[in-house]
């Protein structure tokens, strides 16, 4: 029966390990496939709402069509929180109805958002660090 045992035992460790090690590569890796990499586009608007929490942080601002006055919700993807601590941004840096200029890398096919390049805000530039 301790036979039995040991060998239940190993199985399941297996297991274990195998499902964690199926996991991994999921979790260590982030596609930036949804941005156009090769293009940058600069808006300026007010901020609606800035979500610090992981696994990614965002900002979602408002902005103004200057020939309609229509306005149009981005969303701005950051990194992780703690990457954006590094980079001098803090849960309380973005507050609704700031003014803020952001250059990004938009999301394909023209929906209104992307990934964040720089955020510049009262004269002060967040950048975003390489490979985020």
């Amino acid at each position: 029966m301790k036979r039995l045992s040991n060998v239940s035992s190993g199985v399941a460790a297996s297991a274990v390990m195998a499902g964690f090690w199926a996991i991994v590569p999921a979790a260590a890796h982030h596609s930036h496939s949804m941005f156009d990499l090769t293009t940058t586009q600069t808006i300026t608007g007010s901020v609606k709402t800035f979500v610090f929490q992981n696994p990614h942080v965002y900002l979602f601002v408002d902005v103004a069509d200057a020939g309609t006055g229509k306005v149009t919700d981005y969303a701005i993807e950051m990194s992780h929180v703690q990457n954006t601590l590094s980079h001098g941004i803090t849960a309380s840096t973005f507050k609704p109805g700031d003014s803020v200029t952001i250059k990004m890398n938009p999301l394909h096919g023209g929906r209104p958002g992307g990934q964040y390049i720089t955020i510049a805000k009262d004269g002060k530039e967040y950048t975003r660090g390489a490979g985020e």
